[in-house]
Order: C-alpha cells, then sequence, then structure tokens
C-alpha cells in the first residue's frame, strides 16, 4: 500500500471533526506553544489531512511555514534511523540484540558487564539517561559514556537513555562499514522514497528548514544544524538525534510499519521484525518500551486518551512527533519547532494529547 491523498468519508472520518485540528492548532501558536506545524494524518493509506500553520522562522528573520518544511527530528532519530538499521543488520545475520556491548566495547568500565544490545535498544540498560559530554570531542564522548556509572542493573527498569542510542549508532557502524548516515540513507530512507530525510542537510536546503534554538553555545539560532549539543560534537551524525526530515517522509515511515516492512514495491523489514519491534518487551519495568518505539498505555501523556493500546509511537525533543495506531489503521504525524528561539516552553506537553484526541475523534467508522 502507497500513500495516496483522498477523502476522509472514504476511510470512515469525518471531515469536519478533522477541522478542528486547524482551529486547535492555530489556538496554540497564538499561545506561543510554537511559532509553526506541520501535521499529516492519514488512515487506511489514505491522506485525510496535510497542513502547515505559522512559521518556520521567527528570528532572525521571518519565513513561512510549508508542508514543505523540513524539521530537526531530534529523537525520533532513534526509531527512524538508528533501531531500524540495527534490525535490518539482525535480518542479514550480522549481529543479533543478545550480543554483549563488552564486545564491541571491550573498554567499558560498567559495573554489570551483562548488558546486550536489547538492554540499549529497550533503554533498559541501566545507562543514565544523559550525560553533558559535548565538549569533549567524539573519542571524549564516548568514552565518557563507557565510563559511566549505571543506575541500576541491567533489565531491571526502564531508564530512557540517549546514551545508549549513541552507542548503538556506533555499533551500526562498525558492523556494516557504514557511518549511521550513510547506512541509513541507503537501506532505508532512499529505498523508501523519502528524498528530504537526512543527517546534515546540505546547504541549499537551509531555506526549507525550521529554525530551533537561538543556541548560546554556538552563538547563533539554528537553522541547519543539529540542534542536540551531543550530536552536534559528533558530527551531526548521532544515535539518538541528528536526523531531519518532513512531514510527508515520516508518514511514507510510518505507513511501512503500518504495512508490515513493506512501501508501494520495496520491503524494508520483515513482518516478524515489525511485529517484535512494536510490540511490549518491557512488561513490569515502567514505561511499555517496544525496539524503538514507545507503546502506548494510560501512562503515556503524548498519544491522548483515545488511541489504542496497540498504538507506538515516539516524540522528539525539538517538538515533533509520529504515533501509529495498526488497529485503527492510523498514522499521525505532527511537526513543530517548539524550541524556537528557547527551549524555555513546555506547552507543546499540553498540546500534543489534546492534538491526538482531535483526531482519534474523527474517526467515525472503523
Amino acid at each position: 500500500m502507497k500513500l495516496e491523498y483522498g477523502s476522509p468519508e472514504d476511510v470512515g472520518m469525518d471531515p469536519a471533526r478533522l477541522n478542528y485540528l486547524k482551529e486547535l492548532t492555530m489556538k496554540w501558536i497564538n499561545k506561543r506553544a510554537f511559532p509553526g506545524a506541520v501535521y499529516l494524518i492519514a488512515r487506511k493509506g489514505v491522506i485525510v489531512a496535510h497542513e502547515a500553520f505559522g512559521h518556520a522562522v521567527k528570528t532572525p528573520f521571518t519565513r513561512e511555514m510549508t508542508k514543505e518544511t523540513i524539521f530537526d527530528m531530534a529523537s525520533l532519530t532513534k526509531v527512524m534511523a538508528t533501531a531500524t538499521s540495527i534490525m535490518t543488520l539482525v535480518e542479514r545475520g550480522a549481529l543479533t540484540l543478545k550480543e554483549k556491548v563488552v564486545d564491541y566495547f571491550p573498554e567499558a568500565k560498567w559495573r554489570y558487564k551483562e548488558v546486550t544490545l536489547w538492554h540499549l535498544i529497550t533503554h533498559t540498560s541501566g545507562l543514565p539517561p544523559f550525560k553533558p559530554v559535548h565538549k569533549l570531542g567524539r573519542e571524549g564522548i564516548i568514552k565518557a559514556i563507557l565510563d559511566s556509572e549505571q543506575l541500576c542493573e541491567p533489565g531491571k527498569r526502564v531508564i530512557y537513555s540517549d546514551l545508549g542510542y549513541i552507542l548503538l549508532g556506533e555499533i551500526v557502524k562498525e558492523v556494516s562499514g557504514k557511518p549511521l548516515d550513510v547506512y541509513s540513507r541507503e537501506n532505508i530512507f532512499l529505498p523508501l522514497g523519502m528524498e528530504d530525510t537526512m543527517f546534515n542537510p546540505p546547504e541549499h536546503l537551509k531555506e526549507r528548514i525550521a529554525a530551533t534554538e537561538l543556541c548560546k553555545w554556538r552563538g547563533r539560532v539554528l537553522i541547519g544544524e543539529v540542534h542536540d549539543e551531543r550530536a552536534y560534537a559528533l558530527g551531526g551524525v548521532a544515535g539518538h538525534a541528528g536526523l531531519f526530515s518532513k512531514a510527508l517522509d515520516a508518514a511514507i515511515f510510518a505507513q511501512m510499519f503500518l504495512n508490515l516492512g513493506k512501501y508501494d514495491h520495496v520491503r524494508v523489514l520483515s513482518p516478524l521484525t515489525v511485529k517484535k519491534m512494536t510490540k511490549n518487551h518491557t512488561k513490569g519495568l515502567g514505561a511499555r518500551r517496544g525496539l524503538g518505539w514507545l507503546i502506548n498505555s494510560r501512562g503515556v501523556a503524548s498519544s491522548g486518551d483515545l488511541l489504542s493500546t496497540k498504538a507506538y509511537g515516539h516524540t522528539g525533543f525539538t517538538g515533533t512527533s509520529v504515533w501509529v495506531d495498526p488497529k485503527l489503521k492510523l498514522l499521525v504525524v505532527l511537526l513543530t519547532n517548539r524550541v524556537h528561539p528557547t527551549r524555555e516552553n513546555e506547552m507543546i506537553l499540553r498540546f500534543r494529547p489534546l492534538f491526538h484526541n482531535a483526531v482519534a475523534g474523527a474517526i467515525v467508522k472503523r
């Protein structure tokens, strides 16, 4: 199945109810939750809404948001690039998730030597969420991660960790012989036709990229360079952040998952792999985590109240999110630049569940 634009009524959605989203989005732009937004909603392979509002850039100049605006996807990098790359390597017999991390990084000084790739990809390694390592350079960053003290034994608790995904990105490079940006482009984005999805966008695309923060450290408003400090220090390519994309490309990626690993005539993942990535692997450990994806539950705020417990998704610090609901045959891409010009604004946390409730509320026929 390939995404096509069509009528909401044809897929059991009420166009009048979908129009609530326009008013809702503009209301929150006016409340300064974010300067602008692009959203794309598709059900049963039909794009029923694709809209752009507000500004891609507010300072030091202004530029309107368009449907073709490219966003810094932040932590959506984890699932769109890193986890999916790892699983393609699993499918090709290049590695297994049961392999130990110390086999790739023998210099690791962890108390527990039993940490596996599965622990990294499910955020159960015990590694801390974050470390201020962005001024250490590439070798210094990796060394600092490997010197980290674990917060718990592996497999005991979900602790969402950027550090673990940085290591996964390095493992993709070691196993495949190609950096994460090259490997993911060749094996995921180009085959799927995701033409505007990449790390380190070239200069000529900057006029289409949404601005993020006025970065005091770098002394400028960031447009087309990664917002995350650690990813920037790693050359713009990291397992936890650094990917740029647009709404239609993110929707193609999500539809590939709804299609059990295939989009149009291209297969990226096997159906078994998609099912493995989108099931709960962390029962009783806190958050419900798949392989890369967050699995929906009552404790997940961003998905709202109405998506099913089969839904899975991910958010990005810059204001991005993707939610996929196989039970409802629904995908929702919501991209904003909420850190522009400052990250001191968390109204996106209130907006996301309202938005997803309005989307699900537009479904009137199964």
